[in-house]
């Protein structure tokens, strides 16, 4: 599923080719994807000067000049963004256009898990989707406190909560899983049995974590590509993400894989406790 830097990589791909230009056509090929998409949204769009697109955890938002809301997208589980020359057509997922008059903005989705929804108004975090989403672990609110904070008390496994998108936004699998090597910290760790000191480097893990993800363009691990239909390369560069049996790149342990709220969590016993 695309996480953060993904979406994130999308949205900066995107921006300079988009913003500032006027919607000429608003194609959608099916009447839903995981939910319905608005059957007004050519009525509302079309005509209509894109001025931003913002993001907020993994949704895409879209700000219109004079159409009073915002296009909201998410990605689902296999969904990208692409850049098309505006005769190039469609083809098998290719769910939702948004045509402008140099290039065409391309959501293909083989698995029909994304959104394309509208927001009235000058705040799309009313949407209620957005209204329940937790931390921008890349916000300046994001600290070593407010984590403390998060989880003390908590018996909960470190990992899971921070996946819990509810509580902290964008940090999925791999970006978790990473951030915690980084930090020492097992991903089986009680959240409140960890100290502040550790959580410190936790919170600074994070972030280094998603910007290395950002700028090496997110991880194409499955369908996702850039805008431009490249593929990201972080998914190299990890340490401890889908690396079962291989050795700890820093002590030589065995990486051990273990099954977490339904997902694989990847980690090496020795490094992180």
């Amino acid at each position: 599923m695309p996480e953060l830097p993904e979406v994130e990589v999308s949205r900066l791909g995107l921006e300079p080719h988009l913003v500032g230009q006027t919607l000429t056509d608003c194609v959608a090929r099916r009447a839903n994807l995981r939910l319905p998409i608005p059957q007004d949204l050519r009525a509302r769009l079309v005509g209509h000067t894109l001025i931003a697109i913002a993001r907020r955890g993994k949704y895409l938002l879209f700000h219109w000049q004079t159409a009073g809301g915002w296009l909201i997208v998410h990605l689902g589980m296999s969904g990208s963004l692409r850049l098309v020359p505006p005769e190039t057509p469609a083809t098998a997922h290719d769910h939702f256009d948004l045509r402008f008059p140099a290039t065409v903005m391309r959501l293909k989705d083989p698995r029909r898990f994304g959104v394309v929804l509208w927001q009235d108004g000058d705040d799309p975090n009313a949407h209620p989707l957005l209204a329940r989403l937790g931390m921008e672990p890349l916000s300046p609110e994001f600290t070593a406190n407010w984590l403390a904070a998060l989880a003390k008390g908590r018996k909960t496994p470190i990992k899971p909560l921070l996946m819990d998108a509810h509580l902290l936004v964008g940090v999925g699998n791999i970006y978790a899983a990473e951030s915690l090597f980084r930090a020492g910290i097992s991903p089986l760790a009680p959240a409140g049995n960890i100290s502040a000191a550790r959580l410190t480097k936790l919170t600074t893990a994070i972030r280094a974590t998603l910007r290395e993800a950002i700028s090496a363009g997110g991880s194409s691990v499955r369908d996702y590509v850039h805008s431009d239909g490249g593929a990201g390369s972080f998914q190299l560069q990890c340490a401890v993400y889908n690396r079962a049996g291989l050795p700890c790149l820093q002590c030589g342990t065995p990486i051990r894989q273990v099954r977490q709220a339904g997902r694989s969590s990847f980690y090496c016993p020795r490094c992180q406790r």
